[in-house]
């Protein structure tokens, strides 16, 4: 059967298939906050979106930058002509979709924008207390890292700084159209209650730095910041980056 919307290289579209697959998604928002407001970034065909509809709990919103596919939602949804954007959700100020409260975010992120998806939603932590998306395997399994972890990074620190990040499952490539050349995985994202516990500036510099060389020790790679390494633990210097917790994090941005 052929596809309603065109695939277009892009914008990274590989449109979902799977009517179980997408359902899951749906269901995988929980709700955490109270929110009552929700974001589908990218809904396409739809697959995603009629499950998300059918949730009365939920007001839709979405953020579609194809003209065609939106469009295609427009005839084929006409109850959601008016909560349908088009648009780049990178360009987009989130306050107005949470319409002063709280907004749920939800997608099967376009692969190539999706790590700066994961930086927008965490740079509106304030308005975001959840988030379901369908990423890269990879890129998902790197946000939900933990620490020790070989696909551990910049991204993993910044995301869990702000949210509890749980991989939720992963998808196989044939039940996508085109199938993209890897696997995906979907991740939750909520928000944590506690404040992030020193300058997050500070927190990004030595993160950034720290793992811009992260086969090296501490010590080295941060040697160009002006470090308190006397009020750290002994060990710390010898330490390299995959190998700190997140309050380790904390504590070297504190001592910078």
């Amino acid at each position: 059967m052929p596809l309603p919307v065109t695939p277009k290289k892009t914008f990274g579209q590989h449109f979902l298939r799977d009517q179980d697959i997408a359902r899951t998604i749906a269901e995988s928002l929980t709700g955490f906050g109270g929110y009552h407001n929700i974001l589908e970034i990218g809904p396409g065909t739809g697959v995603l979106t009629k499950y998300l509809l059918a949730n009365e709990k939920f007001q839709w919103n979405g953020v579609e930058l194809d003209r065609e596919a939106a469009a295609y939602l427009r005839e084929h949804y006409p109850s959601i002509s008016e909560r349908l954007v088009q648009a780049d959700f990178l360009k987009e100020p989130l306050d107005k979709y949470a319409n002063n409260g709280q907004l749920g975010i939800i997608g099967n992120f376009p692969y190539n924008i999706s790590s700066q998806i994961v930086f927008k939603i965490i740079e509106n932590s304030h308005l975001i207390p959840e988030m379901v998306g369908m990423f890269q395997k990879e890129v998902a399994m790197r946000i939900a890292a933990p620490h020790g972890s070989k696909t551990y990074g910049v991204i993993s620190v910044f995301t869990q700084a702000y949210y509890k990040a749980e991989y939720l499952f992963s998808v196989d490539e044939h039940v996508f159209s085109p199938p993209p050349k890897v696997k995906s995985g979907v991740i939750r994202l909520t928000r944590k209650s506690e404040a992030v516990p020193c300058d997050p500036a500070k927190l990004s510099v030595v993160v950034k730095t720290a793992f811009n060389q992260r086969r090296k020790t501490l010590r080295n790679s941060l040697s160009g910041l002006q470090m308190n390494w006397e009020n750290l633990p002994a060990h710390f210097p010898k330490e390299r980056p995959e190998q700190l917790s997140l309050a380790e994090f904390y504590l070297l941005a504190q001592n910078f």
